[in-house]
């Protein structure tokens, strides 16, 4: 079980913070005890019950986050050979169900070597790499305790060492 403050990513959703436990808001919410989560990027409230199977986890540690950036040279992109926009929908979708930061990597990856191939963008392809780095971003801003939008430059500078 998760506590209040605590942030953890929450399925496809990335990095939110446990905010409450506790029923729903609502009338005929039936006793059931929900994590009130708010997310990283984006607005609203998440209501996961506690006894969910949906993906939750802590967001790793700061030295959890180092060793992964120390690998992220040589995570290969992932590519999809297939043309047609469902099956490389498809493909995304299910790397993105892997809740793992390598497979993030391997998408961001794959998309830009799949955007620099083609003469023109793709809005699908430029949403589907910004979800995954928001997702990406988000876990390894808190892990560094840095703002989200120094990620990219650290990630940089800490490769190139």
């Amino acid at each position: 079980m998760f506590s209040v403050g605590e942030k953890i990513i929450y399925g496809e959703n990335g990095v939110c913070t446990v905010e409450k436990i506790g029923s729903l808001p609502m009338d005929g919410a039936g006793g059931k005890v929900y994590y009130h989560l708010t997310p990283l990027i984006g607005s609203g409230t998440y209501f996961a019950p506690v006894d969910s199977a949906a993906y939750m986890r802590p967001v790793m540690t700061r030295s959890e986050a180092e060793a992964f950036i120390a690998t992220i040279p040589d995570i290969e992109p992932a590519i999809c050979s297939d043309t047609r926009f469902n099956h490389v929908d498809a493909f995304y979708k299910e790397l993105f169900k892997l809740h793992s930061c390598e497979a993030l990597v391997s998408v961001i990856k794959g998309l830009y070597s799949r955007m620099a191939d083609r003469k023109t963008k793709s809005s699908r392809a430029e949403a589907t790499m910004k979800r995954a780095k928001d997702i990406l971003h988000g876990e390894l801003a808190v892990a560094l305790d840095i703002d989200i939008s120094e990620v990219e430059s650290y990630i940089a500078r800490t490769v190139a060492e």
